[in-house]
């Protein structure tokens, strides 16, 4: 019988030859993977808004400016309406889901609250929108070499600068992602 490897917190680094808009040169944090497929977080994709925006739009008032100008992520290509927070320490929130040791992701509006009344997790990232795969799905197309895997390290995930992130994941792995070709096929 095979067993199943499964990548729960592990990152996938998009390789240099994958050029699907959604995932080119992204890191994304696997939340959850098990036989009905898997389901992460990019971590490195920047919206064009900021946590204002979005809290104005759910009609949340009275929060500190910094508060307001933390960037809000594009955290995949599915359901880019809906909210998800990466945190560390993961504490007791009402909807979240255990990642790592450390690391939790919250779909519950009260830790949007307790960020804006500054009693929320000190690392956060969130995000809109995540990156989904059905069953066997990622495993084919870890197999078609489109990602590295590798360990992930919340680090990377809140002590790293978003544009250094794919290149910092990748060196989790020891590759240097310069030195890979974005050719398939060529030696």
């Amino acid at each position: 019988m095979k067993t199943m490897c499964y990548f729960r917190n592990h990152f996938l680094i998009a390789m240099p030859a994958l050029n699907d808009a959604n995932f080119a040169r992204t890191v994304t944090l696997i939340c959850e993977h098990n036989q009905d497929g898997a389901m992460g977080i990019i971590i490195n994709r920047p919206l064009s808004i900021t946590l204002d925006q979005m809290l104005q739009h759910i009609k949340v008032k009275d929060y500190p400016q910094a508060v307001g100008e933390m960037p809000v992520f594009l955290g995949g290509p599915v359901q880019q309406e809906r909210g998800f927070v990466l945190h560390r320490p993961i504490g007791h929130w009402e909807t979240t889901l255990k990642i790592g040791d450390e690391v939790g992701m919250t779909t519950s509006r009260d830790i949007l609250d307790a960020i804006t009344q500054g009693k929320g997790p000190p690392q956060t990232l969130i995000a809109l929108g995540y990156a989904g795969w059905g069953p066997h799905q990622l495993e084919q197309e870890l197999a078609e070499n489109a990602w590295l895997s590798t360990p992930a390290s919340s680090t990377v995930v809140f002590d790293t600068p978003y544009q250094q992130r794919w290149e910092a994941a990748a060196a989790l792995a020891g590759v240097d992602l310069s030195r890979l070709s974005g050719e398939i096929g060529h030696a």
